[in-house]
């Protein structure tokens, strides 16, 4: 129910601890899986569960959806102007620029060389410890620092070693995860002045945030002119170019550019490769049956690397999971590592469906409840 004023903001309050399977239940409620959220004072923001609408906003009318003036002061003390919180010509910049690395034959290589360097050194030796001692582990936490120090590595070849057996507290990671939560609760509080009142006056989670912040970024400078020396004096092989000296190698040198660019694949590294296999193993506990598929078609795949007299790589080995591939799909499905997302609308528009917007508007996509629809699923 709307109120004068306040809108729906009673029924947000009184959700929020399970907020994606409220909206979730409210757009599978809707005919057109769109409805318009009432906030503070007369506020409407769309949420949207229909693929036309996500087309719509993401594809056939990008120009018009930006990530806007709201989201853009959340996310900049943190993130400053990295591919995440730009927009027009900054975006598709880094977009080309990043877009054009990850698909080069080489850095595909050294991601391949990194992550089956922390599987079999790290992550497999320790869940296999655990699994001799019956030791308890959060397996969360675990593929946080997997997924951490793979990106770090990654991104500007540098090894917080994360995932060692002693499951060590690196100062930059806490720093990067007190930076990434804080952040993320200014999106949730219904009075955002109150955190703009908290860093004007340089008190609470705001200060925090600030200590985490000058952390984090100073840490990345210091990687950036380290890797500025080491390229200078041709220290650097090419098969050893991670992410950060690709970008200086191509002459892209300034400091806060580069630092916000490697700042945000940490963030999008991270949390999405350790959420995906989180729900991924969740699942799988609750599922037997899928995990006895997933371990006949790993022991067929063995088997025929056996009897093979030229072994391929592993990315190509992965390739021929298919049923693997489709658990992990159908986990993404379910659990999406970005559960929801919002645009804000530059100009007035009629989504499809009907539904209009007004400039300023922002749109919610749920890729949580477009899961769940029946209409697509069954």
């Amino acid at each position: 129910k709307s109120y004068p004023l306040i809108g729906h903001m009673i029924a947000f309050y009184q959700n929020k601890s399970d907020e994606f399977q409220w909206l979730c239940n409210l757009t599978m409620a809707s005919p057109s899986h769109t409805f318009v959220l009432h906030r503070l004072i007369g506020f409407r923001q769309v949420i949207t569960a229909d693929p036309a609408v996500v087309e719509h906003v993401l594809k056939t009318h990008f120009p018009i959806y930006q990530k806007g003036p709201f989201q853009q002061s959340v996310l900049r003390d943190f993130m400053g102007s990295g591919i995440f919180n730009a927009d027009g010509e900054t975006w598709k910049f880094q977009r080309q620029i990043a877009s054009y690395e990850f698909n080069t034959r080489s850095l595909r290589k050294f991601i391949e060389t990194v992550v089956d360097a922390e599987l079999s050194d790290r992550l497999v030796p320790l869940l296999s410890d655990a699994a001799k001692t019956n030791k308890v582990l959060d397996l969360q936490d675990i593929f946080q620092r997997f997924a951490f120090d793979n990106i770090c590595k990654i991104s500007f070849g540098y090894d917080p070693e994360y995932l060692s057996p002693s499951l060590p507290q690196s100062k930059f990671a806490v720093a990067f995860e007190e930076a990434v939560m804080i952040t993320a609760e200014r999106f949730r509080t219904f009075f955002p002045f109150l955190w703009k009142i908290q860093k004007l006056l340089n008190t609470g989670s705001e200060k925090r945030l600030k200590l985490a912040v000058r952390e984090v970024r100073e840490f990345a400078k210091s990687i950036v002119r380290q890797k500025k020396q080491a390229m200078m004096e041709n220290n650097i092989s090419e098969e050893d170019l991670d992410l950060l000296s690709r970008i200086l190698k191509s002459g892209h040198t300034d400091e806060k550019f580069v630092t916000d660019i490697v700042i945000s694949f940490i963030i999008a590294g991270r949390d999405t490769t350790s959420s995906v296999l989180t729900w991924f193993f969740w699942l799988l506990h609750k599922n037997p049956r899928v995990e006895n598929e997933i371990l006949r078609e790993i022991e067929k795949n063995r088997e025929i690397q056996r009897n093979e007299t030229e072994h391929s790589s592993v990315l190509e080995q992965v390739k021929e999971m298919m049923y693997t591939h489709a658990a992990l799909c159908e986990t993404m499905r379910l659990y999406p590592p970005v559960p929801s997302d919002t645009k804000q609308a530059t100009a007035d528009d009629i989504l499809p469906g009907g539904t209009r917007v007004r400039k300023g508007t922002r749109v919610t996509y749920h890729p949580y409840a477009m899961g769940r629809l029946e209409k697509l699923w069954g």
